[in-house]
């Protein structure tokens, strides 16, 4: 390919798209009530926001809890019975909004990809490979990448290593590459930095303010992914 670093794997939320909303126990309700027609369990709301939250911290260290563990946990709560999980969980992210793609990094994405990189979309997510793919279409990008490592779909999050193991797995079946051929781009210190720094990539961060602390030496600073062709073109 004739390229230092063949193959780019993008962060979503904050680096190619706003941050999205996160599914809370009211948007379950909605989906319940509005999508299936099913009525809702009093109380179960709050059972589902409390086992959210002690399924972040756990998310935080790359741990990734399936939706349908969540709500079933939070049914079991409220001891009654449990309906079709899989059901629930498909309504709810057709009433909860992916987040939306930057169009200036939609158009950085489509010229990374005419100039022949190849392109990795590698994301903590809960939501499911089809509706992110539904998001990319309606960017424009639905031809662009050429692999999708989801911490949804791989069942491990950035930055447990295995997460690294997979988008370096996914590029190097495309472009033939090693690790140190990927430059890795987001938004988040630990997670697209740091962890892919010691997995042998290279790393770049997108941040719009001052670059934080603890920012290994030589890692490059661009303020959005509409930077990022000028940045490979003039970085060796």
């Amino acid at each position: 390919m004739g390229l230092a670093t063949p193959a780019v794997a993008l962060d979503f939320g904050g680096t190619l798209a706003t941050p999205g909303a996160s599914p809370r126990g009211r948007d379950v309700i909605v989906a319940l009530e509005q999508r299936l027609g099913w009525p809702s369990p009093a109380g179960l709301g709050d059972a589902i926001d409390d086992v959210r939250a002690e399924a972040r911290s756990a998310y935080r260290r790359g741990v990734q809890t399936p939706w349908e563990s969540t709500l079933a946990a939070a049914w079991r709560r409220l001891d009654v019975q449990v309906p079709d999980l899989a059901a629930v969980v498909d309504a709810m992210w057709e009433t909860v909004p992916d987040a939306v793609v930057d169009p200036r990094s939609a158009q950085a994405v489509r010229e990374l990809r005419r100039n022949g990189r190849a392109l990795v979309l590698a994301c903590n997510t809960q939501r499911p490979l089809v509706y992110r793919h539904r998001t990319l279409a309606a960017a424009g990008l639905a031809d662009c990448f050429d692999a999708l490592v989801l911490s949804s779909e791989v069942g491990v999050a950035k930055p447990d290593p295995r997460f690294y193991a997979a988008v370096a797995g996914a590029a190097n079946s495309e472009v033939g590459c090693p690790p140190e051929a990927i430059l890795f781009v987001g938004d988040t210190l630990d997670k697209d930095i740091i962890g892919p720094l010691a997995f042998g990539m290279r790393a770049a961060l997108v941040c719009a303010g001052p670059p934080p602390l603890g920012l290994p030496e030589g890692v490059p600073v661009i303020v959005g992914v509409a930077e990022l062709p000028d940045l490979l073109e003039r970085w060796p």
